[in-house]
């Protein structure tokens, strides 16, 4: 009889017998392994990795202003109409409402885990139905999402003048704007923003004394200079010296000279130019007081990285610098850690040269990229150990090739499962991998169980007489129901969690997603490899074969197997 003939008579009852059987003298089995370990480490490169796990988080505002109304009004015509309109939609956990002068302020946070597009819809949806139901005079309102994954920014710059550089803010604030533009074209970005930059514009600096001297009214330069602007100016209280502040001269005017020339009265024939009135400068705009500082401070010499955590490690400050944050946000689901080492290796192939010679400095203040990074590669740092811990106990309680054995079936069993995480679209964070550190105890329990049962067969007395394959899918057989059931128990106390509402659910989600997938690829992996394994390594014991010996023995432990 062939080798195949004899295996199929090896009667078997349970699931765990049929793979064994299947695959203990297949040729596709080494592949299979290679092919497991190959997806599996291809998955943990290729996976998006976030710090934390995605968390779906919707919500909007809606904003309708109802000019020269008063708050009462506000509330009465808009806001309580509105709030009850909303309330038709399912998913909404809170509304807040606001009523001010001229206008009505609502706010909407659905529950967690609504989807956040269909959200949106709804949100939109639901006011412009109810658009005839404004009271007269109200203007179109706006609706603005509120956008969890786009609004949390993965790094920040702060981009600074250094000491001796030859530009001034404005200069700044352009060359930012650049960088900016080119930021929005790397791949996932999602959004960009500034913070602290200053625009260019004409200041104007009224001269009171002088006005009265002309006998000229404010109203008269503001005509004058609003015939050349789009933008009405501002006008701005006295200053301490009697100069009154006009801003917001944009259009028409090409140089200093032509804002300069405005001619604001004629007095006893003769024109009155804006300069006579007035001081005109090119400068920035001085009525926008967000302003960002950086501070920095040398780090001492001969710090190590340790200590480098440790405030005392750096020097004094130094003066403080005017700067521009630049913001940059990643698409959701994309890999932080691509999306940031994109954007900066953009800015220092890019700019590196022209930033030198225009004496812009910047810094990196935030790279959420670098952490994400960090963080998984440090809990797979711990896999790594964990999995070592385990081969070295299993050396100590069943032989260093039993050992090998099962420590082999827990990259098998990780690899399955990242790559299962991978095709269902999640990321990999921390929570994640403390699914797979969850699982890596019960994890390797299959494998102990079956090569325990292999191990006490091959050393039964009847061994002798039997062949090693045969040993192999018997003893895999018969432990086979049990061990499914164990686990099935195992999976089922981590399907509630799954249930769980709220924030800690929605972050917690990836252990009711990756345990149970995780244990199921154990079995598989276990019933498969262990058998097959077992087979190439482990040898019967010579001893069984000296039967008389075998008898004394037998009449020493006084019938124990019988």
């Amino acid at each position: 009889m062939s080798k195949e003939e004899e295996i199929a008579k090896i009667p078997v009852t349970d699931y765990a017998g049929k793979l064994a059987k299947t695959f203990l003298y297949n040729p596709l089995t080494p592949i299979l392994a290679i092919f497991l370990l190959a997806v599996g480490y291809l998955s943990l490169v290729v996976m998006p990795r976030e710090e934390d796990p995605q968390i779906a988080i919707s919500g909007g505002t809606i904003i309708v202003p109802l000019p020269g109304s008063t708050p009462e009004e506000i509330d009465n015509i808009i806001v309580k109409p509105l709030e009850r309109k909303l309330r038709e939609i399912s998913g909404i956990k809170h509304i807040y409402g606001m009523a001010a002068d001229n206008v009505g302020i609502i706010n909407v946070m659905y529950k967690i885990g609504e989807n956040r597009e269909d959200s949106n819809l709804k949100l939109y949806d639901k006011v412009m139905q109810n658009m005839d139901q404004l009271p007269k005079g109200a203007m179109q309102p706006l609706i603005r999402p509120f956008d969890i994954d786009i609004d949390v920014p993965i790094l920040t710059f702060a981009f600074y003048l250094k000491d001796g550089s030859p530009l001034n803010r404005v200069d700044l604030f352009k060359e930012v704007r650049k960088i900016q533009n080119d930021f929005n074209a790397v791949e996932n970005v999602s959004k960009t923003t500034l913070k602290g930059e200053h625009k260019e514009q004409y200041n104007i600096k009224v001269d009171l004394y002088k006005l009265s001297g002309y006998h000229l009214s404010l109203g008269q330069i503001m005509k004058a200079v609003q015939a050349l602007a789009v933008n009405v100016p501002d006008v701005k209280g006295r200053t301490k010296d009697h100069e009154l502040m006009i801003f917001g001269v944009k259009n028409a005017i090409n140089s200093i000279e032509d804002v300069r020339n405005v001619i604001v009265a004629s007095y006893m024939n003769s024109p009155i130019y804006l300069k006579d009135v007035a001081e005109v400068e090119d400068s920035y705009d001085i009525q926008n007081y967000k302003n960002a500082e950086i501070v920095e401070r040398e780090m001492k010499k001969g710090v190590s990285h340790e200590e480098a955590k440790d405030i005392s490690a750096y020097g004094p400050f130094k003066p403080k610098k005017e700067q521009i944050t630049l913001t940059v946000s990643k698409l959701k689901g994309t890999n932080a850690v691509f999306v940031a080492e994109g954007v900066i290796e953009e800015l220092s192939h890019k700019y590196k040269e022209e930033l030198q010679k225009l004496g812009i400095g910047y810094t990196i203040t935030r790279n959420y990229g670098v952490r994400a990074d960090e963080a998984v590669n440090e809990l797979v740092h711990h896999l790594v150990i964990t999995i070592l811990i385990i081969a070295v106990v299993l050396v100590i309680a069943l032989g260093w090739k039993e050992s090998l054995i099962v420590t082999f079936t827990v990259p098998a069993i990780l690899a399955v499962t990242l790559f299962i995480a991978y095709l269902t679209g999640q990321t990999i964070n921390r929570i994640t991998l403390f699914a797979f550190l969850l699982s890596l105890g019960l994890l390797v329990d299959a494998a102990i169980i079956v090569i325990e049962n292999i191990h006490r067969h091959m050393h039964a007395h009847d061994a002798v007489d039997r062949e090693i394959d045969e040993i192999m899918i018997t003893a895999t057989d018969e432990i086979g129901a049990p061990t499914n059931i164990a686990t099935l128990a195992i999976i089922l106390t981590m399907v509630p969690m799954a249930f769980v509402g709220g924030m800690m659910g929605e972050f917690m989600k990836p252990i009711p997603y990756n345990v149970p997938v995780a244990l199921f690829a154990s079995l598989v992996v276990a019933y498969i490899f262990t058998p097959y394994l077992a087979n190439k390594m482990l040898k019967k014991p010579k001893l069984h074969h000296h039967h008389h010996h075998f008898q004394k023995e037998e009449d020493k432990k006084g019938g124990e197997h019988s």
